[in-house]
């Protein structure tokens, strides 16, 4: 997912760069070229950590420009078919949920939750099975496997297709046996408790 790469290539720094400090010049060329864009070799390029020129600027006849072998890291962010993720559910609609994954939206379509069916319940704004014994919603933490990528064009092109169906995988609760009626009957157990320990405390 988050990586930090290095590289090494020649840059072209133009004459508009030439009144500031060289380093300062070639970092703001390496943003220029790579910083939030989609690269084919990195990925989704979210900052240039450093740049460093190697050696003296080389220039040819005719050519304003000045040229540095640089070496540069770069902080990526890319995902690949079959890769496990951990997302937080931003929001649910009638064909499933968005996913925040890293800097993206991800869609985890309303089929791929899991083996079981699931339909939207407008009244809890969540993603519920048959029985209501599992619920999907906003700002649920999921563990899910990326069943399609694309990372071609532009940063708004980028698409990031999620899938629960498979063992190890869902929302975290379920994964750690908490359905949501066992939720509400801890939660109602836990109330009747502190009420009974309040109702106690007052007989002497």
């Amino acid at each position: 997912m988050y990586k930090i790469v290095k590289a090494r290539e020649k840059l072209r720094v133009p004459p508009a760069f030439f009144r500031r400090e060289k380093e300062e010049a070639i970092k703001e060329v390496v943003e220029k070229e790579y910083r939030q864009k989609i690269d084919k070799n990195y990925g989704y390029v979210l900052n240039v950590v450093d740049a460093e020129p190697i050696g003296k600027g080389i220039v040819a006849p005719g050519d304003p420009n000045v040229y540095y072998e640089t070496e540069y890291t770069l902080l990526t962010f890319t995902v690949e078919p079959n890769e496990i993720v951990v997302g937080i559910v931003c929001d649910v609609i009638e064909f499933g949920a968005f996913v925040n994954i890293g800097p993206f939206e991800a869609l985890l379509h309303i089929s791929q939750i899991g083996r079981e069916k699931f339909i939207l319940d407008k009244k809890s704004k969540a993603l519920v099975n048959k029985d209501r014994t599992k619920a999907l919603k906003k700002g649920d933490v999921i563990l899910a496997k990326v069943s399609s990528v694309s990372f071609k064009g532009t940063v708004a092109d980028v698409k990031i297709g999620l899938t629960m169906r498979g063992p190890g995988l869902g929302k975290l609760d379920w994964l750690l046996g908490k359905s949501e009626k066992k939720a509400k009957a801890t939660k109602s157990t836990a109330k009747a408790s502190s009420s009974k320990g309040k109702k106690g405390g007052k007989r002497r």
